[in-house]
């Protein structure tokens, strides 16, 4: 790799009319020169496509939504750089963010893939688009640089690596998953390096609401992210899943066992204030973040929101390791009823 690598940014759309624009504005004032821009429309029914043409973008066209995982892989395939850096339609760069992914690959030849991660001004003004933006960007930034997992938010991998581990899994994951993070474990599973980079950090555009955070949360990252782990028999220590957040989970449930019991034994009331007050003091970090960056009236509904999400992560965790262990029962089950036909 000489001083000035190549990059192939790639961007999969999907009606991304509102932000590609201004996503691919950004890349084009980048201080750094040596990269192509490839968008894949994945099967947009809007004029995404034609909005990157119109900036001299190449553009592949899918004929059907197929996901990120697939239009990434595609787009990957006709890259011409030494690295890929992969990044949402609905994400802003710096001008020096091209230039900072370009050096880190150039000063540690060791390293395979990296990843950054949201600022702490998003554009949308509503409580659930800054907070699910800071929680991103406060757990990123208390993670391991040294990480187990991936984000194709804004994320670089060396070609040949990405090529040498077969991509992301668009067989699994035909929608915005965890293809990313799936994709991460394998990385690591093969002794690849991946850095969190906390300097690298670009501005979401998206506007969150309760039922898209909600979504978000469960179905595409709470559910196949336990699956994952459940078949992998690991859990990785690493930005959600760090001990803190594991105990944090197990004391709400409990606060809510303490909460319904109250009305029938009256000390269960100052057991839940208790549960409360350790909760607290183990996020009191995150949640003092929320109040220097967003003052009190944030910082405590951040608070209940944090605690809810602790509660339907929690239960999803539950419901998803219950199911794992039926489904393994009722496949031990009819192996064993096989074998004893055969053995008849």
């Amino acid at each position: 790799m000489d001083d000035q690598p190549f990059l192939s940014i790639i961007i999969p759309a999907y009606n991304a009319r509102d932000h590609l624009d201004q996503c691919l504005d950004a890349l084009l004032e980048s201080s750094y020169t040596s990269y192509e821009i490839i968008v894949v429309d994945d099967g947009s029914t809007d004029n995404t496509a034609q909005i990157a043409l119109d900036k001299g973008i190449t553009v592949l066209e899918r004929c059907q939504q197929s996901g990120p995982a697939a239009a990434r892989n595609d787009a990957a395939l006709r890259a011409k750089g030494d690295i890929l850096f992969f990044v949402d339609a609905d994400v802003l760069v710096t001008c020096e963010t091209l230039a900072l992914v370009a050096k880190r690959f150039i000063d540690h030849p060791e390293l395979d893939a990296l990843f950054g991660s949201y600022d702490i001004d998003p554009p949308e003004g509503n409580f659930f688009s800054q907070y699910k933006n800071l929680f991103h960007h406060y757990v990123h930034q208390q993670s391991m640089e040294e990480a187990a997992t991936f984000w194709a938010g804004c994320g670089a991998i060396r070609k040949e690596v990405f090529q040498k581990v077969a991509g992301f899994d668009q067989e699994r994951y035909k929608r915005p998953s965890i293809e990313d993070i799936e994709l991460g474990y394998r990385l690591t599973n093969m002794g690849h390096k991946i850095l969190l980079d906390k300097t690298l950090q670009v501005k979401h555009l998206k506007k969150w609401t309760l039922h898209t955070l909600l979504r978000a949360d469960v179905l595409d990252r709470a559910v196949p992210w336990t699956s994952l782990m459940l078949e992998n028999k690991e859990v990785v220590r690493d930005l959600n899943l760090q001990l803190r957040s594991k105990i944090s989970s197990c004391l709400v449930g409990l606060l809510i066992l303490m909460l319904v019991l109250a009305p029938l034994i009256n000390e269960f009331l100052y057991g839940a204030l208790i549960v409360i007050a350790l909760i607290a003091a183990l996020n009191l970090r995150f949640y003092g973040f929320m109040f220097q960056e967003r003052g009190l009236g944030f910082a405590l509904l951040a608070f209940l929101m944090h605690l809810f999400y602790y509660f339907y992560s929690g239960l999803t965790f539950v419901l998803c390791w219950t199911a794992h262990l039926f489904s393994a029962k009722k496949q031990t089950k009819r192996r064993l009823h096989h074998t004893d036909r055969s053995w008849r």
